[in-house]
């Protein structure tokens, strides 16, 4: 069929997913459908739209990324997808550019993402007052119109992307060997860029990005990151969230060196509570929400 699909992950954040659909709801090219893996403890709901909506009940522990995003793109019915955090709210030309540039251009398509602060699209909002409250990412560079080729693959993130159907297909999807939470999508990247798929940023396909609760770095999630980044390395000679396990290290989480991780000790309740993010300060690019798409970027 043609038309496009968007589709997101959702655990435990229906308040966000609601602006999400909002967005949805105000876009200038509305999708053809909404597909929502739902891993929450208590089923989401969602009220009458004006596009269908699908709910795949996915109960799972934890985070199981590669395998919802799959999940997601199996239940799609229309040969463009649209893959949005659940955190993103797309404004209202943002959908339809991401349509428009895969109707002419197969390549993997990245919107351009404002980070929001914690009183920010907490109950009614506007366009104009997200794009204020907004804050970039200093580490991608994207055009005000038109499409630029980004050529590091570690620049590509989850948080807003778009394929085509038989690309994502072809490509075999995120690779499900990841576990949990890291290094899936920038796998992804480094694999759409082996099959010699463009990475486009997109101009004025903005989506902003709900603030959450956050951890830096994010020890909650040691086994997963130790995990997952011992096996990017395996496939691909290099780490990954290197960041991160930088600050592992620091903390005496972790041994690591150039062909050697290993876990040393987990973290004590007293740490995970030193490492939560204050939600009343600081700017809206330095907290975690922004390092999760910043800590996988692998510069050559």
């Amino acid at each position: 069929m043609t038309g496009f699909s968007v589709l997101t992950l959702v655990r435990n954040r229906e308040g966000h997913l609601h602006q999400l659909v909002e967005g949805l709801r105000r876009s200038d090219r509305v999708p053809d459908e909404l597909i929502v893996v739902d891993m929450s403890d208590t089923p989401v709901s969602i009220g009458p739209t004006p596009f269908p909506v699908a709910i795949d009940r996915f109960e799972t522990d934890g985070l199981p990324l590669a395998e919802a995003r799959n999940r997601a793109a199996r239940h799609a019915r229309h040969r463009h997808l649209v893959f949005l955090d659940v955190d993103c709210i797309p404004l209202s030309a943002c959908l339809g550019r991401l349509d428009r540039v895969l109707g002419d251009e197969d390549a993997l398509l990245c919107a351009d993402i404002r980070y929001l602060g914690p009183d920010d699209a907490r109950t009614d909002w506007t366009e104009q007052g997200l794009v204020t409250a907004g804050e970039r990412h200093l580490a991608r560079d994207f055009p005000a119109a038109g499409v630029r080729r980004e050529t590091n693959p570690g620049l590509f993130w989850s948080l807003a992307f778009a394929m085509r159907a038989g690309t994502f297909a072809r490509l075999g999807g995120f690779d499900e060997t990841f576990r949990g939470y890291g290094a899936e999508d920038t796998d992804f990247g480094f694999r759409a860029d082996a099959a010699r798929l463009p990475l486009l940023f997109v101009g004025g396909a903005i989506a902003c990005h709900q603030h959450h609760e956050s951890h830096d770095p994010p020890i909650q999630h040691l086994d997963h990151i130790v995990a997952n980044a011992r096996r990017f390395h395996e496939k691909w000679r290099r780490w990954p969230m290197d960041g991160w396990l930088a600050s592992f290290a620091t903390m005496g989480l972790i041994a690591w060196d150039d062909d050697h991780l290993e876990i040393l000790r987990h973290p004590s309740h007293e740490e995970i509570v030193a490492t939560r993010l204050d939600r009343s300060g600081g700017s809206a690019v330095s907290r975690a929400e922004d390092q999760e798409a910043a800590a996988a970027v692998i510069t050559s």
